[in-house]
């Protein structure tokens, strides 16, 4: 079937066909004998590159120019988000029967707000949480979508973002009963189960554009399911590289995915040191290039030195570690074909998309704290699987899996390579999971009662699957916690929710962490400092993960409670009598420590070194506590709690940007961050005042203040700059650079 066979808009064919598409993939065609363009329900599941994504795309596309609709994309990550809205915006160019442009939106953060202006768009992208917000806070333009595009559908069965994902689908069936739903997946063993609760039909291929074959590396061979095998030269003593290095010798790329970030950046060093002699002049520059730009990006660390010198010799590693702009530039890196041998953790093949001839499993077991090593699902098997395969590029993908003997290999061929991936099962009915999801449909008033309540979890996924009898006792046990404190008032089988509980559920914060935040607020510390607010911030369950303590760190943490007990939030736990909960303790305390040197103007490299903290882990961390002193805010003054406001406030904003109270005015400029601040502060610029008296020429004096951001600065703070002024900055800073010029020709024919 051609794209012009489709009766789509003249412009969409016209656009598709300039980018070189005009046969659909087998998945495609079977998506639209099933009815996709005509409205009709599906649950689309194929490998990567099968063309999943043009399938939504068109869907969406008729939507808005043939039935004035609106269009929702869910994605489970913000990277993913991000991927998709940059791919979606090429679309901006077609013109709807309005004469206006088709517009592009995307949100995926500001959990308390109704985003109003995203009304204005034709296609919404963005995050499951960000729409389970949305739907929270009751945005009207939620009532006009037409199509919602679920992506990674197989997340249904994952604990953490799974019941969210299951939530959010749930209610659009029930606030637009016409909705079409989209669901894609590239590994759903029950596609038709979920395509039943979904009122779906379903699409289930092994097709790919690229074919894959499966095998097992035991003793210097690889076997193949397809029957082949070939013999690996043994030229490093570890088989991942022998495989990796081979694979470059026929010009492809490798991925290898290791089980720990630590495993990751050695196995990348390694690879480092056997990639560089096969590289050419050419790919040298290239690569020192890219190497230049991650040591620019942000502050320097060790290891975002460790990631360029692995980078300028042809490899590297990938993990939550990294910052967004060194995970960035590696993606990019990697897929252009620059780095030759990636090594990263599992957190990889749930993100973005990143082909490589060969994926290398160096292990298929995991290691979870508190519950020892276990082997991964054959799900997150086949995702790594996935990966194998650049379209374009390679004529066939593989994927490999390391076995240490015959017996072993026979093991892995039978329970993962030859094996079925796990049915999806809903993960919603657990009380912590359940809390905030009873609490919002209440609070926004989509149940009123408790058979509204009933009624609604008994179209979820769970209750599909279990039956809606199983679900009922759980939600029962959940609104007696929500009425025990004051989040909900239950008057007969009538639902309400207080001000309390309308706010926590607004706020997006789990219904545990207001009242730990709430009886905190009531019941302080003997001696209430940051520190103190810190601490109770970090004891919310919404806090995590939290930095587990290793070693001797533990013994400090417990000597650090004591000394400290004056300004420590709620009781220590006795080590001896609860051991998990003294555990669980000791990494509030960590957190709070971390949070306490980022406040203090430590640098990511100082924290990394004495708090092993990773910069990845750091911003996840600031982010996460940001928010949840806004949300301290709003309950303090929920509570009238006003003596704390000023200093939440404060504390919000060195959090925020990382810095001491006399930075707080400064770090307020745009273009002025931690560092910058911390540079105009030392040369006397202590206040708006300070800057709005300066010249520029004085503002440009500065180290990394250039003439357009001194006058930016100066523009902000009030200040008037005249004609004569700015011409005189400009030249000033251009002959400091062209002397600086003259002295690096100086230096080099020296």
């Amino acid at each position: 079937m051609r794209i012009r066979e489709l009766q789509l808009d003249p412009q969409v064919v016209t656009l598709l066909e300039n980018e070189g598409l005009d046969q659909l993939y087998p998945p495609q065609e079977d998506a639209i004998k099933a009815g996709v363009l005509d409205g009709k329900n599906l649950v689309l599941a194929s490998p990567t590159a099968s063309g999943k994504t043009l399938v939504a795309e068109i869907c969406i596309l008729k939507h808005i120019l043939e039935r004035n609709g609106k269009a929702i994309y869910l994605a489970p990550l913000r990277a993913l988000a991000s991927e998709k809205f940059k791919e979606f915006q090429r679309y901006s160019s077609i013109k709807k029967p309005s004469g206006e442009h088709l517009r592009i939106g995307m949100s995926t953060g500001d959990y308390d707000s109704s985003d109003p202006w995203l009304g204005r768009y034709d296609i919404i992208i963005s995050t499951n949480e960000k729409a389970d917000s949305l739907l929270r806070h009751r945005a009207p333009w939620m009532n006009e979508l037409s199509l919602v595009v679920a992506d990674e559908i197989h997340l249904l069965t994952e604990h953490e973002r799974g019941p969210t994902l299951e939530v959010v689908l749930t209610r659009l069936t029930e606030i637009n009963p016409d909705i079409q739903m989209l669901a894609l997946s590239a590994t759903v063993r029950n596609a038709d189960e979920v395509g039943q609760w979904l009122h779906a039909g379903s699409v289930t291929t092994d097709w790919r554009p690229v074919p894959l074959r499966e095998g097992i590396y035991n003793l210097g061979q690889l076997q193949f399911n397809d029957g082949s095998s070939r013999a690996i030269q043994s030229g490093t003593k570890t088989p991942v590289l022998d495989i990796a290095l081979e694979v470059l010798s026929s010009g492809g790329q490798a991925l290898i995915f290791t089980e720990t970030r630590r495993s990751a950046v050695e196995m990348g060093r390694k690879a480092a040191l056997a990639v560089k002699p096969r590289l050419s002049k050419i790919e040298e520059r290239s690569l020192n290039t890219i190497a230049e730009r991650i040591l620019s990006s942000g502050e320097k660390t060790r290891l975002g030195e460790a990631l360029a010198s692995q980078i300028a010799s042809g490899a590297g590693f990938h993990h939550a570690g990294l910052t967004g702009p060194h995970r960035g530039i590696v993606e990019t890196a990697f897929r252009d074909g620059r780095i030759k041998v990636l090594a990263a953790t599992p957190t990889l093949a749930a993100g973005v998309n990143l082909p490589a001839r060969t994926v290398i499993i160096s292990s298929y077991e995991r290691f979870e704290s508190g519950h020892g090593r276990y082997p991964i699902s054959v799900l997150e098997y086949k995702q790594f699987c996935g990966r194998a395969g650049r379209p374009k590029y390679d004529k066939y993908g593989e994927s490999v899996l390391i076995a240490r003997n015959q017996d072993e290999a026979d093991w892995l061929m039978e329970n993962y390579v030859i094996a079925q991936p796990e049915k999806l099962w809903s993960k919603l009915a657990v009380e912590k999971i359940l809390r905030p999801h009873v609490l919002s449909t209440v609070a926004a008033g989509y149940a009123k009662t408790e058979e509204g309540l009933y009624e609604f979890f008994g179209r979820t996924f769970y209750a599909h699957q279990y039956g809606p009898r199983m679900i009922k006792g759980k939600i029962g046990e959940v609104l007696k916690f929500l009425a025990k404190e004051e989040m909900v008032v239950m008057e007969g089988r009538d639902l309400e929710a207080s001000r309390f509980g309308k706010r926590v559920s607004e706020l997006y914060i789990d219904p545990m962490s207001a009242v730990i935040i709430r009886d905190g607020l009531y019941n302080r510390a003997k001696k209430m400092t940051d520190f103190s607010l810190i601490h109770l911030i970090s004891r919310t369950p919404d806090l995590a993960p939290r930095p587990r303590p290793r070693g001797s760190e533990m013994d400090k943490l417990g000597i650090m409670a004591e000394s400290q007990r004056d300004e420590i939030m709620g009781y220590a736990p006795n080590q001896f009598e609860d051991p998990i909960a003294y555990d669980e303790f000791l990494s509030e305390l960590k957190a709070s420590l971390v949070l306490s040197d980022w406040i203090s103007e430590f640098t990511e490299d100082q924290i990394l070194e004495t708090r092993k903290v990773e910069p990845g882990d750091l911003l996840r961390l600031v982010q996460g506590t940001e928010w949840l002193v806004f949300a301290a805010q709003e309950l303090a003054r929920l509570f009238g709690h006003k003596d704390l406001l000023a200093n939440m406030e404060m504390l919000r904003v060195r959090v925020s940007k990382g810095v001491k109270p006399e930075l707080v005015k400064l770090v307020g400029l745009e273009g002025v961050g931690r560092v910058r601040a911390r540079m105009m502060y030392s040369a006397g610029l202590k206040s708006i005042d300070d800057i709005k008296e300066r010249s520029l020429t004085e503002l440009t004096a500065i180290p990394t203040i250039g003439p357009s951001l001194a006058k930016r600065i100066k523009e902000q703070a009030g200040g008037l700059i005249k004609a004569e002024e700015w011409e005189k900055a400009k030249s000033t800073k251009l002959v400091e650079a062209e002397q600086q010029i003259m002295l690096t020709e100086y230096e080099d024919t020296e």
